[in-house]
């Protein structure tokens, strides 16, 4: 049996996306058993003792000032949730719903958050019998913590709100029922330790981080076909080039254009068919390569943010302290998801200029829409327009939403970070952008068939054949968005990037 053990530190993104994903199961180690059970004894003394603390024996947000007594922190608690659950939209995938019990768990595992063991063990109980609550996209201002979408996560542990459970969605208490897990009733700090979090929006933008930066690779194979297509100049690529502007995910983005096209006799060199090509083939290891960088800037913010105390206050059980403070709040993960979001979009914006330079006859020397009877048949017209939608679209998506913020609690939370909104919106320009290299290596599949592809590189070749297996040429007009889709499965599974790399070794 696959386990991730956690301990609130040393969480990766890789072991994220086995427990979303791949179902791997997960434990507590030893150290962190021993953290939650010394900071929940502080919690209980201070209870006991008749301490006033925020959100343990006060009220939330406005209402901090209002003293709780000892016999109603179980209704508070419970009043917390059922109030706070309030999320509208569509719910979550699974495999979101997941990362996000996952995360949580990690962080209450750090030992800061005054939780009991009994609760923390039923998360991830459920998280490995596959109890998903349903929790709705949008409600969260990522500030106090994901309140709202971890309030629904919570509402199943108190055999509240709705769940999946083994493909069915059941009330949460059914599916607490059928998987044979005991309901919680929460005391004092667990409830406001359970939803003032950021682990719905880093969930979120953790998956697609991931994403993206394995499609960084799909988009070296895509820009490397459409060279081959129009007879580009590797010159370009020189290492001595990139060396003397050395930035990171440039200088990957060339060595990888060069490995990729390494054997090719359809690429040129400078001076033998023009002197210079345009900048979406010239300058790939720029574009591309500026993209890299600020993915692996994400994926660096992601990997603290997943091992952090994220709640409110903060229980320092070493030092006898309880310490209200602002983890909660959502603004580094927000901008740096909307950064995540703008870095994939320029993917797709300058795939589709490659598209319309492989279906335009006055930039590409090839037949107009890529298609011999002209004018009978449209060929690959309309799927450089639906290029161009996507990247439109994710223009607009683009805007960052870390820039607006809206009041709330009367005031009291005064900035707030929009970050769910920064992360769902990231994700949603990664899946235009895989349909536009999804387009992209469709159109140069059958930009090559007017060539020779005899003349390709062994990788681009392993390429083309694993499309051509999906996809025939295009002879006449068919219906297309069939093609289209086998594919996005082809980028969205990385299997062609499989591919090359069984060809010619690992691309960075």
């Amino acid at each position: 049996m696959s386990i991730i053990y956690i301990d609130g530190n040393s969480l990766t993104l890789e072991d994220l996306v086995k427990v979303a994903r791949e179902n791997y199961k997960v434990e507590l180690t030893k150290e962190a058993i021993a953290r939650v059970n010394k900071s929940r004894a502080l919690v209980d003394e201070f209870v006991d003792g008749g301490e006033v603390i925020y959100g343990i024996t006060t009220g939330f947000g406005l209402f901090s000032d209002v003293v709780i007594s000892k016999d109603q922190t179980k209704e508070l608690q419970k009043n917390l949730i059922v109030s706070d659950a309030c999320g509208v939209g569509n719910p979550y995938p699974e495999e979101v719903v997941r990362a996000v019990m996952l995360l949580r768990a990690n962080a209450l595992s750090k030992g800061y958050s005054g939780i009991r063991l009994s609760v923390l063990n039923t998360l991830i109980e459920m998280l490995n019998k596959g109890v998903h609550p349903i929790i709705p996209e949008k409600g969260s201002v990522g500030a106090s913590g994901d309140l709202c979408p971890l309030a629904h996560m919570v509402l199943v542990m108190l055999g509240e709100g709705e769940a999946i459970y083994q493909g069915k969605r059941l009330s949460g208490k059914d599916a607490m029922d059928k998987a044979k897990i005991d309901k919680v009733e929460l005391i004092s700090k667990e409830g406001l330790a359970l939803i003032n979090g950021t682990q719905v929006l880093t969930a979120v933008g953790a998956l697609a981080a991931y994403d993206a930066k394995k499609l960084t690779k799909l988009a070296d194979i895509a820009a490397a076909m459409t060279a081959e297509a129009l007879n580009g100049i590797v010159d370009a690529y020189d290492e001595k080039v990139q060396q003397v502007r050395p930035h990171n995910g440039q200088i990957i983005c060339a060595q990888n254009m060069l490995k990729i096209l390494n054997g090719s006799k359809s690429t040129s060199r400078q001076g033998e068919i023009r002197v210079q090509d345009a900048y979406t083939l010239r300058c790939v290891p720029q574009i591309h390569g500026a993209s890299r960088d600020a993915i692996d800037y994400v994926v660096d913010r992601v990997s603290t943010e997943i091992n952090s105390a994220t709640d409110n206050p903060l229980i320092f059980a070493d030092d006898r302290q309880v310490i209200s403070g602002g983890n909660f709040h959502g603004q580094p993960m927000a901008l740096a998801f909307d950064f995540l979001g703008i870095a994939v979009a320029e993917l797709a914006n300058v795939s589709e200029r490659r598209i319309d330079r492989l279906v335009n006859p006055s930039s590409s020397g090839l037949p107009a829409f890529l298609v011999k009877n002209g004018g009978l048949n449209c060929g690959f017209m309309i799927p450089q327009y639906v290029a161009a939608a996507l990247v439109s679209e994710n223009k607009v998506l683009a805007h960052p939403a870390c820039v607006d913020s809206i009041p709330t609690s009367a005031n009291q939370e005064d900035h707030v970070s929009m970050g769910s909104i920064s992360a769902r919106k990231s994700r949603e320009i990664l899946n235009n952008v895989m349909n536009v290299l999804a387009i992209e290596i469709m159109t140069s599949a059958q930009a090559i068939d007017f060539g020779a592809v005899e003349k390709l590189a062994p990788a681009t070749r392993a390429a083309y054949d694993k499309i051509r297996e999906e996809v025939a040429t295009l002879e006449n007009d068919r219906i297309m968005y069939l093609d289209i889709n086998k594919c996005f499965k082809l980028v969205s599974s990385h299997k062609l990037v499989e591919i090359v790399e069984e060809e010619i070794g690992e691309l960075k």
